[in-house]
């Protein structure tokens, strides 16, 4: 009963979420067995790591090329998953990422997971920006300006 109501939320979330965003990111990921255990489901691990996968690809490709490795560093403050229904290997994973809550210093990114196009996880994670000396330190308004792209 209780996962139920997670789905519908999450599905409420992401209807509002695709509604309100200008632009969302969509990234395929696809299942191994290297992902799952002896009973043949995910590692709740794995989405973590497609989370990372998702962000990095995400901003490479929409954001910055070069990663503002000249500027500073990216610091994980926050991470946080929500899983609502196993998935096994050989299925096709699909993650819409959309960035909210976007300061001068730091964002917000929510991954929505879906497999035959059922929510099956939601996750967060809140992004910092640092100069190399670990400071945190405004974004460029340019890229302060790309991110706002995906805001939901």
């Amino acid at each position: 009963m209780l996962l139920h109501a997670t789905e519908v939320e999450m599905s409420a979330l992401s209807t509002a979420t695709a509604a309100n965003a200008k632009q969302t990111f969509t990234h395929a990921l696809t299942i191994y067995l290297k992902d799952s255990n002896a009973y043949g489901n995910t590692y709740f691990a794995r989405y973590f790591e497609w989370q990372g996968i998702c962000r990095e690809k995400w901003f490479f490709d929409c954001i910055s090329r070069d990663m503002l490795q000249n500027d500073g560093v990216f610091i994980t403050k926050h991470a946080e998953q929500d899983y609502l229904r196993e998935t096994f290997p050989f299925q096709e994973i699909r993650c819409e990422l959309n960035a909210y809550d976007v300061k001068k210093c730091s964002f917000w990114l929510e991954f929505r997971f879906y497999a035959d196009d059922k929510p099956v996880s939601v996750g967060r994670q809140q992004i910092v920006f640092a100069n190399h000396a670990k400071q945190i330190t405004a974004l460029p308004e340019l890229v302060i300006a790309r991110i706002k792209r995906y805001a939901r």
